[in-house]
């Protein structure tokens, strides 16, 4: 990485952030397309954030159309950014033009990605952050393409929609990284069901159990880390940053369900715990959730979720319904009944065409923004864990509207910050 490399550690407090939020919707906006200011084809991407994930949505993206070019990168970490910057640049050549004036360190470094003439930025970062990134790259005119899920707690959500209301105004496209949505057997399987080959749904079972993920990030801690660093890079197990498993991870799976049944849940009842995952290392989360979502028919349907190395596992959604039943995986879909049907069709790469689809609709001006239902997906998980982690029933409606729940520190900085206490059902108060 060049010596020019910018860095920023100021910090930013959470009061500005909901200041801003408060915000959002001011003012007059006009519609825009900055993809063809200047009348060109060509795509300007940023990334902002440039671990596995980063490097992963930026290869899709560059793959998906050969006049995307990515000019600007942002980490908190120089040792993440350059070790993206150098393996894109080891697939995609030329087209990879973020030099060391355009890649930018610290908790400001999506401000400065997002001042370096992007057209449309991938954001990439722990979820805790994306509601805060989310927002100022629509306010900056930028088309985002956004990792689920995104937002850690109903503030956040509140904010997310806000950003994507503001995003239409403007004429601005938001893509969510929930690639399920695109696959070719889920989209003809669903299809189905909405045309009524199950008829009236009347209850299904939504599982997700893997494994421990024991082995994720750096350990043990170095001793220059401060308790900030440590806790970034050690994010997918902190609620704050992550929101537990079932927001991280299970979203897809959430996102599904409410996809076959048409909406959001109404209620929410859970239980969960961490029976494996207790070292200090493993911060704040769970290893195992059960909850019963209740949908506006009345009808409930099980989700069972786990975090835990060497139990059967499972990752899959089966319904029931007056006219047959339905399995499917991220590999199947089969519906048995008079309605009979397997998907048998071609296969594609949903991540590719996530951004095809993107990339298409800024060119043509055409709307696509997927931020309230990918924040309706991300609340269906919120909701979950909250009534885990205290034992309570809750109502979506609350959760969205009354909930003041809000996990972001008091300032972003690289100092001291303590560890979260684990949440204990029946004593861990609803926020």
């Amino acid at each position: 990485m060049e010596n020019k490399l910018n860095s920023s550690q100021s910090g930013l407090s959470r009061r500005d952030f909901v200041k801003a939020s408060a915000a959002v919707s001011v003012g007059a906006v006009l519609p825009m397309n900055r993809a063809f200011a200047a009348g060109s084809d060509r795509i300007r991407l940023g990334v902002i954030a440039c671990g596995g994930r980063g490097r992963h949505d930026s290869t899709k993206c560059l793959q998906a159309d050969p006049n995307v070019e990515l000019v600007a990168m942002g980490d908190m970490f120089a040792d993440r950014l350059d070790a993206t910057r150098k393996g894109l640049k080891a697939s995609f050549g030329s087209r990879i033009k973020a030099t060391g004036d355009t890649c930018f360190l610290g908790f400001d470094a999506y401000k400065k990605v997002l001042a370096s003439d992007v057209d449309m930025v991938i954001l990439t970062t722990p979820p805790g952050f994306r509601p805060q990134h989310l927002r100022a790259a629509i306010e900056a005119g930028v088309h985002v393409f956004m990792e689920k899920p995104v937002a850690v707690d109903p503030v956040g959500v509140r904010s997310v929609i806000a950003s994507g209301e503001l995003a239409d105004k403007k004429g601005l496209t938001i893509v969510a990284g929930t690639q399920m949505r695109r696959i070719n057997h889920l989209v003809a399987g669903i299809k189905r069901i909405r045309d009524g080959a199950l008829g009236d749904i009347l209850g299904g079972q939504c599982l997700r159990i893997g494994g421990g993920m024991l082995g994720w990030g750096p350990k043990p801690r170095k001793a220059e880390w401060t308790d900030m660093e440590w806790q970034l890079r050690r994010w997918l197990f902190l609620t704050w940053l992550s929101g537990d498993f079932i927001a991280e991870m299970h979203v897809h799976n959430l996102d599904l369900l409410n996809w076959v049944m048409g909406s959001h849940p109404v209620k929410v009842f859970a239980l969960g715990g961490r029976q494996v995952r207790t070292a200090p290392e493993y911060g704040d989360v769970y290893d195992h959730i059960t909850a019963e979502y209740e949908y506006p028919n009345g009808v409930r349907i099980q989700y069972m979720g786990s975090q835990i190395d060497g139990v059967t596992g499972r990752n899959d959604l089966n319904f029931a319904g007056t006219k047959g039943t339905v399995y499917m995986d991220f590999a199947n879909f089969i519906i048995k009944g008079p309605n009979a049907y397997t998907y048998d069709g071609a296969r594609n790469d949903p991540c590719i065409q996530a951004h095809t689809d993107q990339i298409d609709a800024i060119r043509s001006g055409k709307k696509l923004n997927e931020a309230k239902r990918i924040a309706e997906s991300s609340l269906t998980a919120i909701i979950g864990r909250m009534s885990a982690y205290t034992g309570r029933a809750l109502k979506w409606d609350w959760a969205l509207k009354a909930s003041k729940l809000d996990l972001r520190p008091e300032k972003y900085q690289l100092g001291d910050l303590a560890m979260p206490k684990v949440a204990i059902p029946g004593k861990t108060p609803l926020i």
